[in-house]
């Protein structure tokens, strides 16, 4: 296994970030406070399945992009159709013949979808179809299922801990998997839309249980939008709604539709979409509009990927290289007797692993030691979130890497604490009300 050469480069980046831009990092999600202290890699570039920083250390990298990249860094049908687009121009006054053939070729994949709006980020979707619902209904509340993430924009922001300057909200939560609940949130009629992830990496559907949801939705008339951010391109290429068969009215989509390049869809059925457009009766609702949305690139991107699932088999192969991680890791951890307290689990292309304390705890300290221990034997992210491009090597390698990595996660166990392994303070949440526990000193900015 190669030998790391530290963070010393990197952690002088990462401290001029801090004084450049607010939290050192443009996601929060990619802060420094993610990963162990002072052991945060800026990278300098990617290939397939594999990073480098600025130290000079390789990686596998994992959940690539923030789960964006399905087919690798640099995949070149990829790369090769944007650079032919931008050779044209990038953005225009007028629309392009490339915004047509990239709304064909997206709808092609949509079950249930008439039409497509294209943006920038997941948020702009999300929020998109929180208008339209209120315009659609006349409601104002929203319904979000009890999941991590819908959007940055004030009506979820403001449910989380990071709700400083947002007013107050009227979006309500309700838990996934339980009708009764979704019933009752919808009940006295005020409910807009009701926002969900139809399966994430550690929750399936019930039997019934979408099918449910969508008939509530039917019977309390508000507008059942699916978030597809991770689900799509990752389940399949039509999303969760292609692989459960249940057909949301809207559906917002973002991350691995251009392998890392930046573009997002609210994709509907015509009778909604057609509000923000020119063909309606009814008061014309702002859907989206934006500089970017339909920039040459992205668009060119998008094209790329659908032809990449049209004509291989990218959720097979990170399947495939899922389930063999899983395997390897989790016969690692029963061998050394840690199997309660070090689990990789999850949906195959969508892995998670679980860090228990002593006490079978979920603890962010022992997840610290298991990110420290990784990182510096070459494998790098916050899960196990494979694509395409994980080949049996790399799966290999962070199989070695993870078994190195375990005796010390055991002697963690053993000892009852991280004390004397763990070499900074813990990893924290995101989204949470103060800096602490990661808060770190001002300098004086260069």
């Amino acid at each position: 296994m190669t030998t790391h050469r530290g963070f010393a480069r990197s952690n002088e980046l990462q401290t001029r970030l801090h004084d450049l831009v607010p939290g050192g990092a443009h996601t929060y999600a990619r802060g420094a406070d993610q990963y162990p202290e002072s052991m945060a890699p800026i990278l300098v570039r990617g290939k397939g399945a594999h990073v480098w920083d600025a130290d000079g250390n390789r990686y596998v990298e994992y959940g690539m992009g923030l789960r964006a990249v399905t087919l690798g860094h640099g995949y070149a049908p990829v790369l090769t159709a944007v650079s032919e687009a931008v050779a044209d121009g990038v953005s225009f006054s007028r629309p392009t013949e490339l915004e047509l053939l990239a709304a064909q070729d997206f709808l092609s994949l949509v079950p249930g979808a008439d039409m497509v709006k294209f943006a920038k980020n997941g948020s702009d979707a999300t929020t998109a179809a929180v208008r339209l619902a209120r315009a659609v209904t006349g409601r104002s509340a929203i319904a979000v299922c009890d999941q991590p993430f819908f959007s940055v924009d004030d009506w979820f922001i403001g449910t989380t801990e990071m709700a400083g300057g947002i007013p107050a909200v009227d979006t309500v939560k309700f838990p996934y998997n339980d009708l009764d609940a979704l019933d009752a949130t919808l009940a006295d009629g005020s409910v807009a839309a009701v926002f969900l992830e139809a399966a994430t990496a550690m929750a399936e559907p019930l039997p019934g249980y979408l099918e449910g949801v969508r008939a509530l939705c039917d019977r309390y008339g508000a507008l059942l939008v699916f978030d597809e951010m991770i689900t799509g391109f990752r389940w399949s290429a039509g999303g969760a709604q292609a692989v459960y068969g249940v057909t949301p009215d809207l559906s917002c989509w973002g991350k691995a539709m251009g392998n890392g390049f930046p573009i997002s869809a609210l994709a509907g059925k015509r009778e909604y979409m057609e509000r923000g457009g020119l063909r309606t009766d009814q008061e014309r609702v702002f859907l989206l509009s934006t500089t970017h949305g339909p920039e040459t690139s992205a668009l060119a991107a998008l094209r790329a990927v659908v032809n990449a699932y049209r004509t291989e088999d990218p959720v097979g192969r990170m399947e495939q290289a899922g389930s063999a991680l899983a395997d390897g890791v989790n016969t690692i951890a029963a061998d050394l007797g840690i199997a309660d307290f070090l689990q990789v689990r999850g949906r195959p292309s969508c892995l998670i692993f679980r860090t228990a304390d002593a006490e079978g705890v979920s603890s962010q300290a022992f997840r610290t030691l298991l990110l420290q221990e990784l990182l510096v034997r070459g494998v790098l992210g916050q899960s196990f979130v494979t694509s395409a491009a994980h080949d049996p090597d790399a799966i290999a390698t962070t199989v070695a890497a993870c078994a190195q990595a375990a005796e010390i996660y055991r002697r963690a166990i053993e000892r009852g604490t991280v004390e004397g392994l763990l070499r900074g303070r813990p990893v924290a949440p995101a989204l949470r009300r103060t800096a602490a526990p990661r808060q770190i000193e001002a300098s004086t900015p260069r």
